[in-house]
């Protein structure tokens, strides 16, 4: 059975582990939609993929990002209401 020939001190193990940090990932823009896309992937907003409809996906994820709009706009009528009852 092999044994370590030397130590490994603590600058060997750093230096090593220097490679291990993940990456961040790059996103690229949907050319119909615009909106941020992971490289080489179908637009899970709209379907598109380089141009062209691959998917026909129905309005799930524009029906979230509607409801999301309309919740903003009602905290944003919340706080005009309380502004104008603190006058």
């Amino acid at each position: 059975m092999g044994l370590p020939g030397h130590r490994r001190t603590s600058s060997d193990k750093r230096r090593r582990a220097s490679h291990f940090a993940l990456k961040p990932s790059s996103f690229t823009v949907c050319s119909h939609c615009k909106q941020a896309v992971l490289p080489h992937q179908v637009c899970r907003n709209c379907g598109y993929y380089r141009g062209r409809q691959v998917l026909k996906l129905k309005s799930r994820l524009v029906g979230r990002a509607k409801a999301r709009a309309a919740a903003e706009a009602e905290k944003k009528a919340e706080k005009k209401e309380e502004k104008e009852e603190k006058k």
